[in-house]
């Protein structure tokens, strides 16, 4: 099989073995099969919803490429996007330094960076299966959904399932879900192919005005919209300010009451700008 390669060059500190680390014990990617050594996978790209194979290992500086399929600007853009390297992080070590608490997680994971998801379709249609379950039983799911719905792509010798497009899924039904959350996943589908789940779009917004829209999407509340935007389109530098295990880790890591408001955590992530979302990501990476 022909093999396409490129190379992603880190603005900032960048450790991709934190990040491999990550992904492996994430509970939504904890199944994909790893040596180590390359966080391989296959996703329907946004450029085209066509499925591709993705192979990445690190590189002087950055990441390595290789993709089962040629993979212009759209693509380049995509991998890089999942990896946070798209974001010049140069700055966020400032944001440490002006904030010991945070400083002392960065210091204990050097260049950890936000894994996203591969594409806002997917992080919303997993926010839709998540809902009400353990990320243990809705990770089994989303995999049987690819597996009898996506394609298989072959990546360093080996299949990978690609989590189908939303095409396949706007009529879709026996999805192994209740049948609400059947219907969310087909509105979702609908709001996809509209062009509203996709990172250009999100990203051509104010994080408030996407948050907003994406609230008004089927199945998607607060949280979820939040892990669209955040981990679905990588967006570097937004805090939805609803998350109430974020707000858990908060209140331990830096003593505050109990009963502290939620304005006081957006308060306290004010102090995080341009990197409200690395920051948030970094603390929630800790508590994993």
């Amino acid at each position: 099989m022909t093999t396409h390669g490129f190379t992603l060059t880190a603005e900032g500190p960048f450790d991709f073995a934190d990040s491999l680390r990550f992904v492996e014990d994430w509970p939504a990617t904890s199944a994909l099969p790893s040596d180590g050594r390359a966080l391989r996978f296959a996703y329907c790209a946004e450029s085209d919803w066509r499925p591709i194979g993705v192979s990445v290992t690190a590189a002087p500086g950055g990441v390595a490429v290789t993709t089962t399929r040629a993979a212009g600007p759209g693509i380049r853009g995509e991998v890089a996007r999942i990896l946070s390297l798209d974001v010049d992080g140069a700055g966020f070590a400032e944001v440490g330094a002006a904030d010991p608490v945070l400083g002392d997680l960065q210091r204990a994971r050097p260049g950890l960076r936000p894994v996203c998801f591969w594409s806002p379709w997917e992080a919303a249609c997993w926010a839709v299966i998540v809902q009400r379950s353990s990320m243990l039983i809705a990770s089994r799911i989303k995999q049987r959904i690819a597996e009898r719905h996506g394609a298989q792509v072959v990546v360093d010798g080996r299949p990978y399932p690609a989590f189908p497009p939303p095409v396949s899924l706007v009529d879709a039904g026996g999805l192994g879900l209740p049948v609400q959350k059947e219907e969310w996943l087909r509105g979702l589908a609908r709001a996809a192919l509209d062009g509203v789940l996709t990172t250009e779009h999100l990203r051509s917004l104010a994080p408030e005005e996407a948050l907003a829209e994406l609230r008004g999407l089927p199945g998607v509340g607060p949280f979820s919209a939040g892990l669209i935007l955040i981990r679905g389109a990588g967006v570097p530098d937004a805090f939805p300010g609803d998350e109430p295990r974020l707000f858990g880790i908060l209140r331990e890591a830096y003593g505050l009451p109990e009963d502290t408001a939620p304005s006081a955590y957006r308060r306290l992530a004010e102090t995080w700008r341009p990197y409200r979302s690395w920051a948030s990501f970094l603390f929630r990476a800790t508590a994993y």
